[in-house]
């Protein structure tokens, strides 16, 4: 899915240093970034504190900004800002994990490159999970921040019925997250069992 024409526009903007054009993207922005830094951390096995998860917030608005806003000026539009934004988030949330030794776990960094494709196949296994209509009410309304309205007028289903739908997709999303942090952890305590020496 390529960028809606409104984003590309808001991102041109804010290149042009349109001060109520960043303050837009941010508000649009701020729930994506928020729900990558805490999946990122729990899919590390991390728990964060409050002014933790606003400090890593933080550094990925600090890196859309960075060197004259040379992440978004990278951004062609050959995907959603919305996919784009999570690539970027997880790389700078991952490096700055590593960085707070009280956050660390006892592991391996993931390498830049892989951390991408992970973000990207978390997400993309999240919504396979769903049935069309769900995975596409999520993607209009979480990641690309579209009103019920918006989106009522944009795939032709009842506003009311937006609301519902969405609220099962979060379930099965919530459910699968579990799961994947069950199977994790049944993973990590399996290996950290004394071995017998045969």
């Amino acid at each position: 899915m390529s960028a809606s024409p409104y984003d590309l526009e808001l991102i041109q903007r804010c290149l042009s240093r349109d001060r109520q054009a960043w303050e837009s993207l941010v508000d649009r922005s701020l729930r994506i970034v928020i729900q990558v830094v805490r999946h990122t951390a729990r899919s590390r096995g991390i728990a964060i504190s409050g002014s933790d998860q606003d400090d890593l917030v933080a550094e990925v608005f600090l890196e859309l900004c960075k060197d004259d806003f040379a992440t978004l000026r990278r951004f062609r539009g050959s995907s959603s800002f919305s996919t784009y934004l999570t690539v970027i988030a997880r790389r700078v949330i991952v490096r700055n994990l590593v960085k707070r030794p009280h956050l660390t776990p006892a592991e391996l960094p993931v390498p830049e490159s892989e951390s991408e494709t992970s973000s990207l196949a978390d997400l993309n296994e999240l919504l396979q999970r769903l049935n069309e209509t769900e995975a596409s009410l999520v993607r209009l309304h979480h990641l690309e921040g579209k009103t019920y309205q918006e989106i009522s007028k944009q795939i032709g289903i009842p506003e009311n019925s937006i609301g519902p739908t969405l609220s099962r997709a979060r379930e099965k999303m919530l459910t699968e997250i579990h799961r994947q942090e069950q199977v994790a952890k049944a993973a990590s305590n399996a290996a950290s069992l004394p071995r017998r020496v045969a």
